[in-house]
């Protein structure tokens, strides 16, 4: 209870000091708020939880560190299945269902990854309400847990009730578990934070802005739809302005002869003189009128 409240205080101190607004992201009207809560995550990210995922990573052998990361992965795919099924996505749903299938029997509760030649998918409920339409919502980063939206936020807490760690009736073995889940997340990152270290400027933006395309990525499977910037919009306005089109003459109608094609105010001839149907009536007709003839 005491390093919880130290870490509550430690968070407050940190929000109340990070006064200015910022207004430069649409997708992030709370980016006041959010750079407090990145800098107190990475305070508590450089205070302890680097340090021990540096120290799982120097103890424990490498075999070991994958049949971890299996177990856990593992039981994400009960969570994935399910999505899948929401998502209408039933040969995902069939392949991610028989992964856990045999590796929890073949592989020893998942230890071992022996269903490797069926592909894994990443599915949440984020991506679900995704799917559906849903939009993300703000941008918000969340305490401990790093990056999120509104909508993923909701879709994490969903996505926790079907975790199989919560049906652990043992509290302290279920701790342990969670615990142990987040050391090896970390320590499979270690590896990424040297890449963004040299790459970010500005840190706090580098993973919001990676955050939201990776994650507007998934709920499109891979392809989402191309975005239009301002400029694309003026540069077609700019082209309807200029073109005008040509009055079409009462000869051209009478000879049903297509209208020329638009061409820009710059280019546009000056008005030609009427002309004379050339059929032979119209021309006797024209002749008699002009001659006085009958």
């Amino acid at each position: 209870m005491n390093v919880i409240r130290a870490l509550l205080a430690l968070s407050t101190i940190i929000l109340t000091g990070c006064a200015s607004t910022h207004t430069k992201n649409s997708a992030d009207p709370l980016e006041s708020f959010n750079r407090g809560m990145y800098r107190f995550n990475d305070t508590v990210d450089k205070a302890i939880t680097k340090p021990v995922a540096q120290g799982y990573r120097a103890v424990i052998p490498d075999f070991g560190k994958i049949m971890v990361n299996n177990f856990f992965s593992n039981l994400d795919d009960v969570i994935i299945t399910a999505n899948d099924l929401l998502q209408f996505k039933f040969a995902q749903a069939a392949s991610d269902g028989s992964r856990f299938v045999f590796n929890s029997t073949f592989g020893v509760f998942g230890l071992l990854n022996v269903a490797d030649r069926l592909e894994k998918h990443n599915e949440d409920f984020g991506q679900t309400l995704g799917y559906w339409g849903v939009g993300s919502g703000p941008y918000i980063v969340l305490p401990i847990l790093g990056s999120s939206t509104l909508r993923d936020s909701i879709g994490l807490y969903a996505d926790s009730r079907l975790s199989l760690l919560r049906r652990i009736n043992h509290m302290r073995t279920r701790n342990q578990m969670f615990l142990s889940k987040a050391i090896s997340r970390r320590e499979q990152l270690l590896n990424q934070e040297k890449v963004l270290d040299e790459a970010a400027v500005d840190r706090y933006e580098f993973i919001r802005d990676a955050y939201l395309l990776r994650r507007k990525s998934q709920v499109y499977d891979g392809t989402p739809p191309r975005e239009r910037y301002e400029d694309e919009f003026e540069d077609e306005d700019s082209i309807k302005h200029e073109q005008v089109p040509i009055p079409i003459t009462p000869s051209a109608q009478l000879n049903n002869t297509p209208a020329a094609p638009p061409v820009s105010t710059a280019q546009q001839p000056a008005p030609a003189a009427p002309q004379i149907d050339a059929r032979p009536g119209v021309h006797r007709v024209w002749i008699a009128q002009h001659t006085g003839s009958r």
